[in-house]
């Protein structure tokens, strides 16, 4: 059985050993790592444990062999919206029903109405759906693996403007990208 205990853990920023201490009654940070990579079976009680210990659902420990699952491909920081070094797998809370990829943003440093810790959720859409976009919150792909997001606030045949968030932000003209994508939902911890 495939797992995503070790996807879940990284994107919280915790160690092997936080999650055994977390475990009740706790456990080793090798016993963790045997269960992450299926060295050791993840029983009913393991699952329970771990998932109580992560503070998520146990259904969200296992995942399916499907290859299209959702992914961060971009991050928002002070300096930005930047490519993430290695995309990682994302933990949709929700399905979200319609065509086209779903990409998350994970924004770390807030700007306009979007705060630190927030994810933005958004399906990929290819140059023929692009007017649909229009005064809508986009991710763009730039040239170099660079991301740019922003509302959507003109285009043309071949290019796109977006207003990134916050005040007294520029506009950024990408020519002729390889698809958009449309946030369609926003993830906000209480």
């Amino acid at each position: 059985m495939i797992n995503r205990i070790r996807d879940i853990r990284r994107q919280k920023g915790w160690t092997l050993a936080d999650v055994a201490e977390r475990c009740d009654p706790p456990t080793t940070a090798q016993t963790i790592g045997r269960l992450e990579t299926g060295m050791r079976q993840l029983s009913l009680t393991w699952m329970n444990r771990i998932a109580q210990a992560l503070e998520v659902e146990p259904e969200l420990l296992v995942k399916g062999e499907v290859e299209d699952q959702p992914r961060y491909v971009a991050r928002m920081t002070d300096a930005g919206c930047e490519a993430l070094a290695e995309p990682r797998e994302a933990i949709l809370p929700t399905a979200l029903g319609g065509d086209g990829a779903l990409v998350a943003l994970a924004v770390e440093a807030g700007a306009g109405e979007y705060r630190a810790g927030d994810q933005v959720w958004c399906r990929q859409v290819g140059p023929d759906h692009y007017a649909r976009l229009l005064n809508r919150d986009v991710l763009a792909p730039r040239p170099g693996g660079r991301f740019a997001f922003g509302r959507m606030i003109d285009r043309d045949e071949t290019r796109v403007a977006l207003l990134p968030p916050g005040q007294g932000t520029r506009q950024v003209v990408i020519d002729s990208p390889a698809w958009l994508a449309g946030a369609e939902m926003l993830v906000r911890k209480l």
